[in-house]
């Protein structure tokens, strides 16, 4: 993660340290077809194998306030085409709501990662985000193996009912992205899960190549989770896109 921290003690008089870990102040994909920054919060209370981001699963990661990163946004109003908010677990900060519509104010449009932990504070983010990447970990009965954390299935199917019920009011874009393991996944749960999403009225979704620790891809993307299962979710949703680590 190429991004810009500022330590507590930059931060203006009486601010205080909200649990921002960093800004990456240009990215092209971390919202598909948009021009961002992306705010990292830092925290997360799920604990996934390939999680990308572990150095920020702790809240202790938090380095940068909010004054400091719209400080950066504002000096990128014009060449960015919005901001999206991650982690972490953005979800994770009480404050998010009061910073997308600071951002907003900036002339912004707003993204979200989730993992959808939180669901009630995904909804009370109705009207406030235009873009939401959720996480769908697994197939249903598999998601608590991916997370480490027994309950985690009930509250991500929950959040993606949410997510959905802001589509439907006009108010949000949803993609539903799912990372691959293939030490808790198998082709027949991946069309499990390409069932059960369609079924629910998902119509933008991507599979994205998990890695290790070490950043290494876990498979070889030429044998797995193979073709069979890509055409299945190229033909079930609208868009779909197939991400390599």
């Amino acid at each position: 993660m190429n991004s810009i921290c500022i330590t507590e003690a930059a931060a203006p008089a009486g601010a205080g340290c909200l649990p921002l870990a960093g800004i990456e102040p240009f990215s092209s994909c971390d919202w598909p077809g948009r021009l961002v920054a992306t705010v990292f919060v830092a925290g997360c209370p799920w604990r996934c194998g390939y999680c990308h981001n572990a150095t920020l699963q702790a809240r202790s990661a938090g380095v940068l306030d909010w004054p400091a990163a719209r400080a950066v946004l504002a000096q990128r109003v014009g060449f960015l085409d919005g901001v999206v908010f991650s982690g972490g677990e953005a979800t994770l900060a009480p404050q998010l709501a009061d910073w997308m519509q600071d951002a907003r104010q900036l002339g912004l449009a707003i993204g979200l990662h989730t993992a959808g932990i939180y669901p009630q504070r995904l909804a009370a983010l109705k009207g406030l985000v235009d873009w939401i990447g959720l996480d769908i970990k697994a197939a249903p009965g598999g998601v608590d193996a991916v997370t480490g954390v027994p309950g985690s299935e009930a509250r991500m199917w929950q959040a993606l009912d949410i997510a959905l019920d802001m589509v439907a009011d006009g108010g949000a874009a949803l993609e539903c992205r799912t990372t691959l393991d293939p030490r808790l996944m198998t082709a027949d749960s991946l069309h499990q899960l390409a069932a059960s999403l369609q079924a629910k009225g998902v119509t933008h979704a991507a599979l994205q190549q998990g890695r290790d620790a070490k950043g290494q891809p876990l498979f070889d993307a030429a044998q797995w989770p193979g073709q069979a299962v890509l055409d299945d979710w190229q033909r079930r949703f609208c868009q779909f896109g197939w991400r390599h680590a």
